[in-house]
This record gives structure tokens, C-alpha cells and sequence, in this order.
């Protein structure tokens, strides 16, 4: 199983990014994906995750700004990052979890990517 996120990088605060996690070795059309983020110091915390069926559920801090979709036909989960601020600068990876519900803890989820770093200057 891998799940491989690319789609990090440097931007300057109010720019945007999208992230992508790709997905192999798994049925990952009846996956529930979530996209986390962890900051230096900081525990790893929920952004957004979605179902199969195109349920979404994001944290507060992002509601408005980041909006997580997939592409099942691809096996791609994507998370695009708009007004962009230097808080949310952090290593972002995206979970897999067979369960049917988003689950924002991260040990509810199964399969891990290695994460990619995202920094956001002022």
C-alpha cells in the first residue's frame, strides 16, 4: 500500500496550493481519505476528509479556505489550499481508512503518506 502526497511548496501568504495524494495497493474507491498536518512542535491535526460517496468534513481553522475532493478513477485524493497564511505552514499528508466515516483522530485512520512540506511566508 502507498499513499505518495506531492503538491507541497514555498508561497508567499494569501497564494495558494493544491495538494495531491496518490493512492496504489488499495480499493481506494471505498476508502474514507483525510488530509492531517503537523507543525514543528505541534500534535499532527485533521484539515479535511471525505468518503467515497463525496462526504465532506473539514476543521474549523480551513472551513471556507481548503477544499478536499478525489478522483476515484484516478485514485487520487486532492487538497486545494486557497488564502494561504503563514499558521498553516506545516508537513501535510494524506490517511486512508476502510471505515465508511471521517474520523478526525489520527489513529482512526490505517495507511499513511510520508507527507509534503507546505511553508507560507509573510
Amino acid at each position: 500500500v502507498q499513499l505518495v502526497e506531492s503538491g507541497g511548496g514555498v508561497v508567499p501568504a494569501g497564494d495558494s496550493l493544491r495538494l495531491s495524494c496518490v493512492v496504489s495497493g488499495r480499493p481506494f474507491s471505498s476508502d474514507t481519505m483525510g488530509w492531517f498536518r503537523q507543525a514543528p512542535g505541534k500534535e499532527r491535526e485533521f484539515m479535511a476528509g471525505v468518503t467515497w460517496s463525496g462526504r465532506t468534513n473539514y476543521a474549523d481553522s480551513v472551513k471556507g479556505r481548503f477544499t478536499i475532493s478525489r478522483d476515484n478513477a484516478k485514485n487520487i485524493v486532492y487538497l486545494q489550499m486557497n488564502s494561504l497564511k503563514p499558521e498553516d505552514t506545516a508537513v501535510y499528508s494524506c490517511a486512508a481508512r476502510q471505515v465508511q466515516t471521517i474520523a478526525v483522530v489520527p489513529g482512526s485512520y490505517n495507511y499513511w503518506g510520508q507527507g509534503t512540506q507546505v511553508t507560507v511566508s509573510s
